[in-house]
C-alpha cells in the first residue's frame, strides 16, 4: 500500500532546476526546499566555511525583500517556519507554511535565496554572529568530539574538516570570494527545488516557472574531491573532565550507490546502537551501567559510507566502555546477528522512517539527498520498502564487512595510546 501520492517532476526552469512535487494525503502543511550541490566537501582549503557563511548572508535579504527584518517578518505573517541547513554534500533553504499560503511562501523563499543582495555592512556584521557560533561549539565538548572524529577518519581531506571553518577564514572571506563561491556552486543542474506536502494551493505552472527562474543560470559545478583511502588516526583533545566524550568511526564494506546495500547498513546500525533493543544500549548502559548515552549510527556520504560508535560517560570508565564497544562490533563480524535481531531493527528502522515522513519537512529533506547526492527516486515509499526488503544475509554480509580498523577520537582526560 502506498504512503504518498503520485510523485511527478513537472518542470525544469530555464536554469536547468528541476521543480518536484510530493504530495503527502492528510496533512495541511506544505514544505517549500531548494537545495544545491555547494556544501562544506566542495569547499578549497581557504574557503573552509564559506559555505555555512554564505547560507547565513542570504537571509539578510533579497530583491522584493530587502532586509532580514523583510525577510523574518514575512515568514511570521505566514506563520511559517523559515529556516537552512549546510552539511558536507548540500546547502538547503526551507519554509513550512500551511497549504493556503503556497505563494506568497514560494515568492519569499525565491526572492532572498535566488537573488539575495549580500550586502557588505550586513556581511561584516554576520561575520562576528558566525565567529560566535564557532567559539561556542569550541566551549562544547561533544561538538569538539565530533570534529576530532572527522578528522581522524578524513585526515586534511574536506571531509576532515569542520562544516563552520575556521574563525581564521572567517575573517578573510571578502564578498567577491563568497559569490564567486555561489557562482561556482549553485547551478540549477545540481540543486533541486521540493514542494512537499498539501500541493492544492500551489501557484499555476507559469508562476512556479517565474519564481524559480530567479536563480542565476550557472554552469554545472566540477566534481568533489573523492574520499581519501581510510588511514585512520587516533585523536585525543585532553581535558580534566569528569566526563568523556568518545567517539568511534568504522568504513564498512558497502557500496553507497547501492540502495539495498546502504539499507542493510541501516539495519545493522540499529541492531548494534539505534535503539534501546541494541546491543550497545543494552551491553554498556544496561548491564554494565557504564553510560548515560551510546548510540551507533550510519551515513552514506556520496562516496563511501561510515559507521559511527559515541558514547559520553564518566571518564573512569571511558577505556573500559571503548574496550567492549569494539568487541561487540568483533562479536557481529564474527558469529553475525541472530534472526531475532534483524527482524526487531528491520521493523524499528522501517516504522520509524515512516513516522519521520509524517512531517514534510522531514520528507522534503530526504528527496534533497536523495537527488543531490546520489540521484536517486525521491519516492519516499521507496525508502520504507528498501527497508522493509532487507534480509537477514544481507544484515550478516554487512556485519561481516566491519574490518577491525577504526578511527578514534575523544575528548577528556585520556591519553591517545590508551586507544
Amino acid at each position: 500500500m502506498r504512503l504518498m501520492a503520485e510523485i511527478t517532476t513537472t518542470t525544469v526552469a530555464e536554469n536547468q532546476l528541476p521543480i518536484n512535487r510530493i504530495a503527502v494525503p492528510g496533512t495541511r502543511a506544505l514544505t517549500v526546499l531548494i537545495a544545491f550541490d555547494a556544501g562544506a566537501r566542495n569547499e578549497r582549503p581557504e574557503e573552509n566555511g564559506m559555505a555555512h557563511f554564505l547560507e547565513h548572508l542570504v537571509f539578510k535579504g533579497g530583491k522584493s525583500y530587502p532586509t532580514y527584518r523583510d525577510v523574518n517578518e514575512t515568514a511570521e505573517r505566514l506563520g511559517g517556519v523559515l529556516n537552512a541547513y549546510t552539511s558536507q554534500d548540500i546547502v538547503a533553504f526551507h519554509i513550512t507554511v500551511r497549504a493556503e499560503s503556497a505563494a506568497p511562501a514560494i515568492d519569499l523563499l525565491t526572492d532572498f535565496v535566488g537573488r539575495p543582495r549580500i550586502d557588505p555592512e550586513e556581511l561584516d556584521r554576520e561575520r562576528g554572529v558566525v565567529i560566535q557560533e564557532i567559539n561556542r561549539a569550541y566551549d562544547q565538548p561533544s561538538t569538539v568530539a565530533e570534529y576530532l572524529i572527522d578528522k581522524a577518519a578524513f585526515g586534511d581531506h574536506p571531509l576532515g574538516r569542520t562544516v563552520l571553518g575556521p574563525e581564521e577564514n572567517l575573517r578573510t572571506f571578502t564578498r567577491d570570494g563568497i559569490v564567486a563561491f555561489r557562482e561556482r556552486r549553485w547551478a540549477g543542474a545540481r540543486g533541486g527545488a521540493f514542494l512537499v506536502g498539501n500541493l492544492d494551493h500551489l501557484p499555476d505552472e507559469g508562476e512556479l516557472q517565474a519564481a524559480f527562474a530567479r536563480f542565476p543560470v550557472l554552469p554545472a559545478p566540477g566534481p568533489y574531491d573523492p574520499a581519501p583511502a581510510f588511514q585512520p588516526e587516533k585523536l585525543v583533545d585532553q581535558r580534566e573532565t569528569n566526563q568523556s566524550h568518545l567517539r568511534m568511526i568504522y568504513r564498512p564494506e558497502v557500496a553507497v550507490g547501492d540502495v539495498r546495500q546502504r539499507a542493510a547498513l541501516s539495519i545493522y546500525a540499529t541492531l548494534l546502537g539505534g535503539s534501546m533493543g541494541s546491543r550497545l544500549f543494552d551491553e554498556i548502559r544496561e548491564k554494565r551501567g557504564l553510560c548515560y548515552s551510546v548510540y551507533a549510527v550510519n551515513h552514506a556520504f556520496a562516496d563511501v559510507p561510515i559507521l559511527q560508535l559515541g558514547s559520553g560517560l564518566d571518564s573512569a570508565k571511558c577505556i573500559e566502555a571503548y574496550t567492549r564497544m569494539r568487541e561487540i562490533v568483533d562479536e557481529l563480524r564474527d558469529d553475525g546477528p541472530t534472526e531475532e535481531e534483524v527482524q526487531r531493527a528491520r521493523a524499528y528502522s522501517a516504522g520509524r522512517l515512516v513516522l519521520s515522513f509524517e512531517n514534510t519537512n522531514a520528507v522534503a529533506r530526504y528527496a534533497a539527498n536523495q537527488t543531490i547526492v546520489f540521484g536517486e527516486s525521491i519516492d519516499p515509499d521507496d525508502a520504507i520498502a528498501a527497508l522493509d526488503a532487507v534480509t537477514f544475509d544481507e544484515v550478516r554480509e554487512v556485519a561481516a564487512g566491519v574490518a577491525d580498523k577504526l578511527a578514534v577520537a575523544c575528548v577528556g582526560p585520556q591519553s591517545a595510546d590508551e586507544f
